[in-house]
């Protein structure tokens, strides 16, 4: 077996047929809490990955756990009605909480810790669109406060238009959080399985038949694709696409607002800022992302982003002070709508696909081990025709 950097114990058999209730391929975040959801709902959980655990795009997240949703309120009623979008943006702020509870719970050691957010308005968003979002924010009955230029000046210094504030978002070291539960998922009997690449799928009447590239044959009554951006071929184009994006951190003991340490700080722009810190006072900045699933792949372009994002750090904050310690780019997949998938796959019974994150990705996964969890115990989710395949 591979050997894993985060010292989670790997099932010690050789790999061959593997026989089980659930298979969840993916041993990232999203896979974690998907198999930990499942276990706790009784189910015996397989997961697969072709690398070793952690090792996908769970490393390039920079863990700021959100309710807000990338398309504003307001703006995703107009795509998806407002009961609809009122219900996703409520489930949102209950995933953080149920995500808070989870890493409580199990006693997860991974830096987590409650935040409030700063949405500052921007050239996608200005003044008037986000007096708007907290309108329909009061309406909905989700957090968020106005801020005039006067009130960000004088509370955050920043020369904004304006921006909403709001409780409820978190932070952690998505590593340790994915690491934790895995450790969990093994104690309680889950295996995990790596070196495994799936090549074909064959979903029938009372379960699916995975083929792999090394050989093996996997049998299961249930399987679960939660493979970040790797999403399987038999989900439409059209509801799905990948861009790249790229991430700065600081070494430890940057130089910045005392406010920062205790807040995640995102742009209307396009192109965007995010910002976070850590324990150990580290900045976090992120954003130029470009519409091209492989652009983060091209050497250059690190370098390149890498001065972007530090500039636009410095025309925001003045004051901030750090040294880049680390910088990386990664892939992520979004919906048409901004929310997630998490259906059935076309023309099957028992293979299920969580995608479209967008800048959500662990949020959304909480609701996608809710709402999968519930499913495969002859359940409905109340809120699961969000997240389906149209």
């Amino acid at each position: 077996m591979p050997h894993t950097p985060f010292d989670v114990d790997l099932a010690s058999e050789a790999i061959a047929d593997v026989i089980d209730d659930v298979v969840v391929i993916g041993t990232g975040i999203s896979g974690a809490l998907v198999a930990h959801a499942l276990m706790a709902s009784g189910r015996a959980v397989t997961m697969l990955d072709r690398r070793p655990p952690m090792t996908g795009s769970t490393l390039a997240s920079t863990a700021l756990l959100q309710f807000e949703i990338d398309l504003p309120l307001h703006r995703l009623a107009r795509s998806v009605g407002w009961p609809a979008a009122t219900r996703a943006y409520r489930r949102s702020v209950r995933a953080v909480q149920d995500l808070t509870s989870l890493v409580h719970h199990e006693r997860i050691r991974c830096a987590f810790g409650a935040r409030e957010s700063l949405y500052l308005a921007g050239d996608a968003y200005g003044a008037r669109a986000l007096a708007a979002e907290v309108e329909a924010r009061e309406r909905a009955g989700v957090p968020g406060t106005l801020l005039s230029a006067a009130a960000l000046r004088a509370r955050y210094g920043i020369a904004r238009s304006g921006a909403i504030v709001s409780t409820g978002s978190a932070a952690a070291n998505p590593a340790q959080l994915t690491a934790g539960l895995l450790r969990r998922i093994v104690a309680r009997g889950g295996r995990i399985l790596s070196d495994v690449n799936v090549t074909g799928v064959e979903s029938g009447a009372s379960g699916v038949e995975l083929t792999t590239a090394n050989g093996p044959r996997v049998f299961a009554n249930q399987v679960v694709f939660c493979t970040g951006y790797e999403v399987p071929t038999l989900v439409p184009a059209r509801e799905h696409r990948i861009h790249s994006t790229w991430a700065v951190a600081s070494a430890p003991n940057a130089v910045f607002p005392a406010w920062l340490a205790r807040t995640v700080l995102w742009e209307a722009s396009d192109p965007y800022l995010y910002l976070r810190t850590t324990a150990d006072g580290r900045l976090l900045a992120g954003g130029r992302d470009e519409d091209a699933s492989s652009a983060y792949t091209v050497a250059h372009r690190l370098a390149v982003k890498t001065r972007a994002i530090r500039e636009d750090v410095r025309a925001l904050l003045p004051n901030v002070r750090f040294r880049v310690s680390h910088a990386w780019g990664g892939a992520f997949g979004e919906s048409t709508t901004a929310l997630p998938l998490i259906d059935r796959l076309p023309g099957t019974r028992h293979t299920w696909v969580v995608a479209g994150f967008g800048g959500n990705g662990i949020t959304y996964s909480m609701i996608a081990a809710q709402v999968i969890a519930a499913a495969l115990q002859g359940a409905r989710d109340p809120d699961a025709g969000l997240f389906m395949l149209p």
